[in-house]
């Protein structure tokens, strides 16, 4: 099968582009499937080790609580043998969809270097040669931040939201029976929202590059910011207090490095746009 030539940026009309963008999204997909057949493989480790962990009092997070509350004297809901609550399938092909699906989203969390890098692949054509030679580290940095948001949001959110809402009773008669589909649900959102959430580094650095955003407007609206990230705390973590400091904190401090961020992509624009001017 022969190669395909890639043509000229400048020369591609809109169909040329889309039939670029098309390969890059298959290319994409080809590898998430791939992975998900490994996902789906080893099965008892995806679902018995990483899903269900947070399931058991012995899971890092709560031990980790656990101790602080001993070293302060206190007791804590983090020190019990077990959870109060089940896991049940109710339909027919639940488990098996359950399966399937928890297969794909391994794939794409896994994966999500590669797709990173058939986005870029697609992009940086159109990018000056400067442009592209200071943003070679953006897969490695932006992957990095995205696993780092996926570890939090596995390691603090889905703990801390399955120990609240699994143990929650308005009464005694009612028994907290967990559908698996909710359970995987709410450790997937944990996860993928707060990957998602660390990417905002990024995020910042190509705003302020296309100049929609400024340190002054990130300044500005800081405390509106705020608000914004204890709503989304809130979303993604249970109805507590703590719960929404222990995840506003990273966040906060993801948003300062952002203003630094932007800090420093303005001082490079406008060297290079004192640069220019010397040059003429």
């Amino acid at each position: 099968m022969a190669k395909r030539e890639r043509k000229n940026p400048d020369e591609m009309s809109f169909l040329d582009h889309l039939e670029e963008l098309r390969w890059h999204l298959v290319r994409s997909t080809l590898a998430v499937v791939i992975i998900a057949c490994f996902a789906f493989v080893f099965r008892g480790f995806i679902f018995d080790t990483i899903l269900f962990g947070p399931k058991n009092m012995d899971f890092p997070t709560y031990q980790f609580f656990c101790n602080i509350g001993k070293f302060f004297g206190v007791d804590s809901e983090f020190c019990g043998d077990s959870m109060p609550f089940t896991i049940q399938s109710r339909l027919m092909a639940g488990q098996f969809s359950a399966h399937i699906w928890t297969s794909i989203w391994a794939g794409v969390i896994l994966g999500f270097p590669y797709i990173l890098y058939e986005l870029w692949r697609f992009i940086s054509p159109g990018l000056y040669e400067n442009e592209r030679k200071h943003s070679r580290g953006f897969i490695i940095t932006a992957s990095g931040l995205f696993f780092l948001g996926v570890l939090f949001g596995y390691y603090i959110v889905a703990p801390l939201s399955i120990n609240f809402l699994g143990s929650y009773q308005v009464s005694k008669e009612v028994l907290n029976e967990i559908d698996l589909a909710s359970y995987i649900g709410t450790v997937r959102a944990s996860v993928i929202a707060c990957g998602i959430m660390f990417e905002l580094p990024i995020v910042i650095f190509f705003l302020t590059k296309v100049g929609l955003v400024t340190p002054e407007i990130l300044k500005k609206y800081r405390k509106i910011a705020l608000v914004i990230i204890l709503i989304l705390s809130a979303i993604i973590t249970p109805p507590d207090i703590t719960s929404q400091i222990i995840v506003c904190i990273p966040v906060l401090i993801l948003y300062q490095v952002s203003i630094f961020i932007s800090k420093m992509v303005v001082k490079n624009e406008a060297k290079k746009e004192k640069a220019r001017n010397n040059a003429k």
